[in-house]
């Protein structure tokens, strides 16, 4: 199935791939096939990877170092409120850029030199065309995540509010999505 030589490049090429709880639920083969279309980059500590409000173009999966993701939430003028987490391996950053039309929701800032693999939208576009299947799991795997991620977020929602004021606020978002369709 695969030659000695194709296991060492890919374990060269980013282990990451392999521990990824995102995609645990792909094949060896599977996560092969995606792994021959992402791109490693390195990336200098205080070096951007995307800025807030950007066009979502695609994932990375973070190899090596650590990731600053911050949310800023502009107040009145020249004031500013922010929220961040770090990120390090084995990680992934950006995933809901693959099959939605979203704008960063975050900056995404290196704070170590940093090695990422990207996977972006014409990747995934290639992996439909090669793998449809792959493609079908690696979008339910990332749709699940989303879903997981509203779920925590209507209940972390809920303890700080009310069941009322989550619940309308969920229901109010999704017709205003049906609405800009």
């Amino acid at each position: 199935m695969f030659k000695k030589s194709d296991l060492t490049k890919i374990k060269k090429q980013g282990s990451i791939v392999f521990k990824s709880k995102l995609l645990s639920g792909l094949s060896l083969t599977e996560r092969y096939e995606l792994l021959q279309l992402c791109h490693r980059r390195r990336y200098k500590q205080g070096e951007y990877i995307f800025f807030q409000n950007d066009p979502g173009t695609g994932m990375y999966f973070i190899e090596d170092g650590k990731v600053e993701l911050t949310v800023a939430n502009n107040l009145e003028e020249g004031e500013e409120d922010q929220f961040s987490v770090v990120i390090e391996a084995p990680r992934e950053i950006g995933t809901m850029s693959i099959g939605y039309e979203i704008r960063r929701m975050s900056t995404a800032k290196c704070l170590t030199d940093c090695v990422l693999l990207g996977f972006f939208k014409p990747d995934f576009e290639t992996l439909k065309k090669r793998h449809p299947e792959t493609a079908v799991k690696f979008l339910e795997a990332i749709s699940i995540r989303v879903m997981k991620q509203l779920e925590l977020s209507l209940r972390k929602l809920t303890e700080v509010t009310d069941t009322k004021t989550a619940f309308s606020i969920q229901f109010e978002s999704q017709y205003q999505i049906e609405d800009n369709e």
